[in-house]
């Protein structure tokens, strides 16, 4: 395959994982902040809460049309695009993909219906157990889907037979050594994300004046989720870099722009990497704070790139992906923080306008921070398709550059398309959001003929 091909192939995966996980990382968190809704109603019968859990009942069945949409399309790709993937990695790929739809997809996709129009249709307490099981279902699907990734940077539990990829220890691939820091990361970054979005919404909300006591309750709880989270998605986020520098240390070598190895590393806050004179242009450092940041020591090791010579990722769009995801998740520290703050002797009405127009700007802020987090991961992974084991070169199809070009382009003018009718959507929804009422109750016979039908199910 040539490379221009290869570079196209990439950048195509590289589009679809981009506008998948955008949806995912909102409707993972979102399902346990409705359950949170719908436990706070039933234990203080306060109608505001109600009125809360269906209007991002709303919000989360079109989140997750569009993320079921996309991951059927980016699931092609590994036919269309590499089918060397599946051909030599797929004994271990199938069943961790296959064990997603079973255990979490149909989970979701069948009690997403109860949690829409089950209400005075089944008991409440049935309704409680469906947003439970779409909300479980959700951390499932993102249980398998990162254990699989996670596998294929730190590849452990096999062997290969015939020149394929064979299981030897399931147990070993599934809770591989950077499973349990990534997952958690993708946990709390999903939570900080919908924490955003609802923060987000409510604010514009309040701004437009069509807001209620239920916006002002979402608001609240978003806040101090996201001012709890995210001291701890920054301890984990370090627990993360040193895994990554014991089992990957050329994408660790990218991310901090170190080009020798050295005792002592400096961090580089801000620089251009130049692959050229293999060194970083007009940097900013600190001397010793890299080495202290991943190895805990003011003078611990840090290999640097050119002891992987052509075994390296590109290092610019690891290092600044970094830097944007870093910036975003200090951002949003702050503007919780600040929010956390302001609420101790304000009420929601009473907020700032300046910080409410900067909480709503900042709704999809989580978008931002993933994104550039899954750039750091994917690209970091670089030449590697399975880290030390396959390259993206060893799997790519066989495709013209032309046809691939054709292809990349259709599916970004959908994709920027899909994406800006999701913000319309969501914002025409949030303005009509005035005092908003949960769906009608069945008629009488019907609410009778339910309530028979529930207490026999309880």
């Amino acid at each position: 395959m040539n490379e221009t091909a290869l570079i196209l192939a990439r950048m195509q995966f590289a589009a679809n994982i981009t506008f998948h996980i955008l949806f995912p990382t909102i409707t993972i968190a979102l399902g346990w902040i409705l359950f949170y809704f719908r436990m706070r109603f039933k234990a203080t019968r306060d109608e505001s809460w109600e009125e809360a859990y269906y209007f991002w009942t709303k919000v989360f069945a079109l989140t997750f049309a569009l993320g079921v949409v996309s991951g059927i399309t980016m699931s092609f790709q590994f036919g269309t695009n590499w089918p060397g993937f599946m051909e030599k990695a797929g004994n271990i790929a199938g069943p961790l993909l296959g064990y997603e739809v079973l255990t979490a997809f149909f989970l979701e996709a069948t009690f997403l219906g109860v949690m829409l129009f089950g209400r005075g249709r089944v008991s409440e307490r049935t309704h409680l157990i469906a947003t439970f099981l779409v909300a479980f279902g959700t951390t499932m699907s993102a249980f398998w889907i990162i254990s699989l990734n996670s596998w294929m940077q730190t590849p452990v539990g096999f062997e290969i037979v015939n020149g394929k990829i064979m299981a030897t220890d399931w147990l070993a691939i599934v809770f591989n050594p950077s499973f349990p820091y990534r997952f958690t990361h993708m946990m709390l970054g999903s939570g900080l994300t919908a924490s955003f979005v609802v923060a987000g919404v409510s604010a514009w909300q309040v701004l437009k004046k069509v807001d209620s006591k239920a916006t002002h309750r979402a608001l609240k709880t978003a806040l101090f989720a996201a001012a709890f989270l995210i001291p701890i998605q920054i301890l984990v986020g370090d627990l993360q870099g040193s895994n990554t520098l014991k089992y990957q240390p050329a994408k660790i070598a990218a991310i901090e722009g170190v080009w020798n190895t050295e005792k002592g590393a400096p961090i580089v806050l801000f620089g251009w990497p130049d692959k050229e004179t293999k060194s970083n242009l007009y940097s900013i450092e600190i001397p010793k704070i890299a080495s202290l940041i991943l190895t805990h020591d003011l003078n611990g090791e840090v290999k640097g790139l050119n002891e992987f010579e052509g075994k390296h990722p590109p290092v610019a769009p690891v290092f600044w992906a970094f830097r944007i995801m870093v910036g975003t998740g200090m951002a949003m520290l702050a503007v919780s923080w600040l929010g956390v703050f302001l609420l101790r002797k304000r009420t929601v009405n009473t907020l700032p306008r300046m910080y409410l127009k900067g909480l709503a700007v900042m709704t999809f802020a989580g978008w931002v921070a993933t994104v550039a987090g899954w750039y750091v991961t994917e690209i970091g992974r670089q030449p590697y398709i399975i880290y030390g084991v396959l390259t993206a070169a060893e799997t790519a199809s066989k495709h013209a550059s032309a046809m691939i070009g054709l292809t990349l382009t259709a599916y970004v003018a959908l994709y920027l398309f899909l994406l800006i009718s999701y913000v319309f959507v969501v914002k025409s929804l949030s303005e009509k959001a005035t005092r908003g009422q949960p769906p009608k109750l069945p008629t009488a016979p019907a609410r009778k003929a339910a309530s028979v039908v529930g207490a026999a199910g309880d």
